[in-house]
């Protein structure tokens, strides 16, 4: 069983990592409104941001491989919850680009079935 102060720690970082989530997507949504609003062509496209998204997923999974190997070779700065956090982050990010992913072949096929 953990105690008080374990528990108290474990909360304090499941918050800190929530701000951390939620501040990127909040700053990034005024970003997109700022430049819909200044222009209604979209910089980079589709494409770009697909490249980004994997590259993102990427950097998460590998984040998360490096984490679980110095915590396997014992290094004293790698938690075992910094590493259980990471795997999560890599974990969801490649779940989401799979539905991405999936939406889009579903999406192809069906533009590819109308008739023209």
């Amino acid at each position: 069983m953990m105690s008080v102060p374990a528990i108290q720690t474990a909360l304090q970082q499941m918050q800190a990592l929530k701000a951390e989530t939620a501040a990127p997507s909040a700053s990034s949504m005024a970003a997109n409104a700022i430049g819909a609003a200044n222009s209604a062509v979209p910089q980079g496209g589709f494409a770009t941001e697909l490249k980004q998204s994997l590259e993102r997923i990427n950097s998460l999974q590998q984040t998360a491989a490096a984490n679980t190997k110095a915590f396997q070779l014992g290094d004293p700065n790698v938690s075992l919850n910094q590493v259980m956090v990471d795997k999560q982050k890599a974990g969801l990010a490649f779940e989401m680009g799979v539905q991405v992913r999936n939406k889009l072949v579903s999406a192809y096929k069906e533009i590819m079935n109308m008739q023209v």
